[in-house]
């Protein structure tokens, strides 16, 4: 065979390099248009906490009485204490309680429609109902008077 007859070399990753090039171009333009994606829970409870913790500072002076402030900041820095090692530890702890919650509330929210659809509905109509007592004599029988 001759050089112009021959395949040309390809390059087998060329379609996983240009699927990465495509999806990294997508995630992106997803950031940019949207900002960064959220991180795992643990994350998010720390910058929760944090953001907490700073808006408690911003209320000293609105909170009535010195013993409400130290309390609150007291509680505040207690979860952060008690929380951060677990955080440290065991990150997909908390993505774990974030899906099991999620689990909770959607059966919670199954059995409240499945009540509300059954209140809705009212009472059945007497003419639906079978009632055994309703279906006539049963299987006749000789009975003894004497």
């Amino acid at each position: 065979m001759s050089d112009a007859t021959e395949r040309p070399a390809v390059d087998d990753d060329a379609w996983a390099k240009a699927c990465a090039e495509d999806l990294e171009a997508e995630k992106a333009r997803r950031r940019a248009q949207h900002g960064p994606p959220p991180g795992s829970a643990g994350e998010e409870l720390r910058k929760l906490l944090d953001a907490v913790a700073d808006k408690v500072s911003s209320f000293q002076t609105s909170l009535p009485g010195m013993a409400a402030q130290n309390a609150v900041q007291q509680l505040v820095s207690q979860a952060k204490a008690a929380v951060e090692p677990v955080i440290e530890r065991n990150p997909e702890i908390f993505d774990h309680l974030a899906a099991a919650g999620g689990e909770l509330l959607a059966a919670y929210r199954s059995a409240v429609e499945g009540h509300e659809r059954r209140w809705t509905q009212g009472p059945k109509p007497s003419g639906d109902a079978k009632d055994p007592r309703d279906e006539g004599p049963g299987p006749s029988e000789h009975i003894d008077l004497d």
